[in-house]
C-alpha cells in the first residue's frame, strides 16, 4: 500500500480570498514504511506574502519571486501523488488549497476520500489531549527540535513518524498478513527460491576426511552389537 505523508505552507487560511500555497513537501511510504522517495517544491505565489505568514514560514517574497508557479509544476506533483493515499495533519485544510490549485490549473481534483487526516486520528485516540503535530512529538518523544520554522518537508518528515505511531508503532508487520516488497510487485504469497549457484563448502576437505572416519567408527561399533545406525539407511 503506497501512501504520501503531505504538508502545504500557504500566504494565508482562504484559498477563496486569493490565498495560495508556497510550499509543498511530500514522503513517501510503502506499506507504512518510507521508502526515501520524497517530494519537495516552493512556489511562487504570484502575490505577495503577508508579514504573519513570513512569520510562521520565513518565505518572503525575495525567495520565492523567482521560483516556478503551480500551473509549471501541477504535473511533476500529481504525478508524485498518483492515486495514493495523502497522510495530512488537519487533511481539510490542506485538500481545500491543493484543490483550489488544481482547480485554477485546470486539473481534476482530488477526492476528500483519498486523504487520511492524522489530527481525527490523534482526536479519538486521546480524546481531550492537545492533538497538534508539536503535542504529538512530545506525547510519541519524536525529536522536532530542528522545527523552528513551518516547512512543509521537515513537517511531513515529522508527521510521517507520528503517524505510525499513531497507527500502532514504527514498526512494519514484516508481512506476516502479505507482501512488503514494495511497488510494482505482485500481491502473492512469499515463497522461497533455490539458489542459482550453490555456497562453497565452510569445511575443509582434512574436517571431512575426519568426520567420515568418525562415522565410520560409528558403523563399525553399530555392526559389532548387532544394530543399523540410521544415516547408513540413505548412504
Amino acid at each position: 500500500m503506497r501512501e504520501i505523508v503531505l504538508d502545504t505552507e500557504t500566504t494565508g487560511l482562504d484559498p477563496e480570498t486569493g490565498d495560495r500555497i508556497v510550499e509543498i513537501g511530500g514522503v513517501e511510504l510503502w506499506n507504512h514504511v518510507p521508502t526515501g522517495r520524497t517530494y519537495h517544491q516552493y512556489i511562487n505565489p504570484e502575490r505577495s506574502m503577508p508579514q504573519e505568514a513570513f512569520d510562521v514560514h520565513g518565505l518572503g517574497d525575495d525567495f520565492l519571486r523567482d521560483k516556478p508557479v503551480f500551473a509549471a509544476i501541477v504535473d511533476a506533483f500529481v504525478e508524485f501523488v498518483g492515486d495514493a493515499k495523502l497522510v495530512i495533519h488537519n487533511a481539510s485544510f490542506d485538500m481545500k488549497f491543493i484543490n483550489a490549485e488544481l482547480r485554477w490549473a485546470s486539473r481534476p481534483l482530488l477526492p476528500m476520500d483519498q486523504a487520511v487526516d492524522t489530527l481525527m486520528i490523534a482526536r479519538k485516540k486521546f480524546p481531550g489531549s492537545p492533538a497538534s503535530l508539536d503535542a504529538l512529538c512530545r506525547r510519541f518523544g519524536i525529536d522536532n527540535s530542528m522545527r523552528e520554522k513551518h516547512g512543509a518537508l521537515l513537517d511531513s518528515e515529522i508527521l510521517a513518524e507520528v503517524y505510525l505511531e499513531l497507527i500502532g508503532g514504527r514498526q512494519p508487520d514484516f508481512a506476516l498478513g502479505g507482501t512488503n516488497a514494495g511497488p510494482g510487485t505482485a500481491d502473492t504469497a512469499w515463497r522461497p527460491y533455490a539458489r542459482p549457484e550453490p555456497l562453497p563448502p565452510r569445511i575443509s576437505a582434512e574436517e571431512e576426511a575426519a568426520h567420515a572416519a568418525f562415522r565410520e567408527s560409528l558403523s563399525k561399533d553399530a555392526d559389532k552389537a548387532g544394530e543399523t545406525l540410521v544415516w547408513s539407511r540413505f548412504a
